[in-house]
């Protein structure tokens, strides 16, 4: 990573905090969707697959910011990302919750994308700075925030919905979160580099496809696929499939990302005694099996689908924490590599799952996410399995 002067505590401790805000802000902007989207379907009138359509703007914003952002952060900075981060979230909440027809809707959401994107890569890249040695916790512990933004969200918009209150009237709340996490943002004051990174895009190949990075590029982006796959269409399937109410789907959307926030918590305390990647590598075998009984099982177990958030929850951040201790040196770079294709899952998994939804029906389309896990375990179990010795550090 690019060498920094050592921070104060005290500076130390309100980044920390900010980067925390920041993921509990994305983790609640970003997750309005799900619970809202049977309402968009009905006032556009529109298909399952136009709406994954719809989605696609954002995921393809989330994928071109994570790219462009690394390089940016290594020659710029943290700060001027996450302050451009939460002015294309506002105006793509904005644009999101005004426009009418689905052109403009997936653009507001490609803007919103483009923000989420950036946001993904500023916070992981400044913890990973400050706490070098503990990255994994504070990583995990971060990303609990972002579970808890998550679980919040279908709990106040399904609360929302269920007395009247417009879509786009939740989406225009969430425009004060945004505009707060910005303000504090523009007044936290962040460590000088020690140096200036010259990486350019004709590099990006020669520093971060070495080794078994594609592997990890693989598992990120199937793991994200299955994650987005799940929050996007959990309460519609539920709705379908087992006729759940919208308060009952909102809630066991819900309780998916509270079982994400729990894993985050607990795991982070787990990932450095047992290792990175063998961590990563149970969480996906309990995740497989729960999405399995989930969706092939009786009735009564179709709780397991949200539960698989607490297998879920680990591995995203560990697999950022193995990644940065496999490279010192244009880390924002690495990470932003990384986070593309995380992007290119998210953008892929809710698409895929809602042209599944509509074309094969609702339970078939729905298992597309158990391939998405399947896919996942596959590329952790590559990667454990070529390397000697699983990295803890």
């Amino acid at each position: 990573m690019t060498p920094m002067q050592r921070p104060s505590n005290t500076t130390i401790v309100f980044l920390t905090a900010g980067c925390f805000l920041a993921f509990f802000v994305f983790g609640f902007t970003d997750n309005l969707k799900g619970v809202t989207l049977p309402a968009m379907l009905t006032e556009m009138r529109i298909n399952p697959g136009v709406g994954g359509n719809v989605f696609f703007g954002e995921y393809l914003g989330f994928i071109i910011a994570t790219l462009v952002t690394g390089i940016l952060a290594d020659k710029f900075g943290l700060k001027i990302v996450i302050i451009l981060a939460g002015i294309s979230m506002f105006l793509g909440v904005g644009g999101y919750s005004t426009f009418t027809s689905t052109w403009l809707l997936s653009a507001a959401l490609f803007v919103l994308g483009l923000g989420l994107g950036a946001l993904e890569l500023g916070p992981n890249a400044i913890i990973v700075s400050l706490h070098h040695k503990r990255k994994g916790l504070f990583l995990n512990l971060m990303a609990v925030m972002h579970g808890l933004g998550s679980m919040i969200a279908p709990l106040v918009a399904g609360a929302l919905l269920s007395i009247s209150i417009s879509w786009r009237s939740i989406y225009r709340w969430d425009l004060l979160l945004i505009a707060a996490f910005v303000l504090v943002f523009v007044f936290l004051r962040f460590p000088r580099s020690q140096e200036k990174a010259t990486l350019d895009f004709r590099e990006i190949p020669r520093v971060a496809f070495k080794g078994q990075m594609p592997w990890f590029y693989a598992a990120i982006g199937f793991y994200v696929a299955a994650e987005i796959g799940m929050a996007s269409w959990l309460v519609t399937f539920l709705q379908g499939a087992h006729g759940f109410s919208v308060t009952a789907s909102s809630q066991a959307l819900s309780f998916f990302f509270a079982m994400l926030m729990v894993g985050r918590l607990l795991g982070g305390f787990v990932v450095h005694r047992i290792g990175y990647l063998r961590s990563i590598l149970f969480a996906s075998i309990g995740a497989l099996v729960c999405l399995t009984a989930g969706l092939f099982g009786p009735d009564n177990l179709s709780f397991l689908l949200p539960s698989t958030g607490l297998f879920f929850s680990i591995i995203f951040p560990t697999i950022t924490a193995a990644v940065s201790d496999a490279h010192t040196e244009n880390i924002n770079t690495v990470l932003g590599v990384l986070y593309t294709f995380a992007g290119i899952g998210a953008l892929l998994g809710p698409w895929l799952t809602g042209w599944g939804i509509d074309l094969l029906g609702l339970h078939t389309g729905f298992a597309i996410i158990l391939v998405l896990a399947l896919l996942t375990l596959g590329s952790i179990y590559t990667l454990w399995k070529g390397r000697p010795h699983d990295t803890t550090a």
